[in-house]
């Protein structure tokens, strides 16, 4: 008896490996933007750390709402404008941080007002094909790390 409980052990112990070698891609944190009910759109916001190779993050979806677009934030003439991407580089060991001055999903089309406090699950694609779903609490409060600290690089 005491053989089968260790093979079993062993077993669990050999599954757990190879699924956190599969899952190289990480939430640290993240959320989701409470809105007025009146408005029909939100943003998400979190932060990846990549355990593995280089991949970018070309897609995003998610049952609330009818569309999710990969966004960033650029000034032209003094004028921040919002503008679709077509994917986010998370590099070799490194991390992604999608944040409201800069990169960020944008929930299009709510189906229904978003709650504070309810989870929003995102399945996010990657280019090697690989999907992942995250959930995201929605709140009116940025994330406690994002004071715009690591955000504002001067060049």
């Amino acid at each position: 008896m005491k053989h089968i409980f260790k093979h079993a052990f062993n077993l669990v112990l050999l599954s757990c490996t190879s699924f956190s070698v599969l899952a190289n891609v990480m939430l640290v944190d993240g959320y989701v933007r409470a809105m007025p009910p009146s408005v029909p759109n939100t943003a998400a916001y979190f932060n990846l750390m990549n355990h593995g190779p280089a991949v970018k993050l070309v897609a995003v979806t998610t049952d609330v709402a009818n569309e999710a677009q990969l966004h960033t934030l650029v000034e032209e003439n003094g004028v921040v404008k919002m503008r679709q991407q077509s994917s986010f580089n998370l590099e070799e060991h490194g991390h992604l941080t999608l944040a409201p001055s800069g990169d960020h999903i944008m929930l299009l089309g709510l189906k229904k007002p978003l709650v504070v406090g309810e989870s929003v699950d995102l399945t996010l694609t990657f280019d090697n094909g690989t999907k992942q779903t995250i959930s995201l609490m929605v709140s009116k409060q940025e994330l406690a790390n994002q004071d715009g600290g690591e955000h504002h690089h001067h060049h």
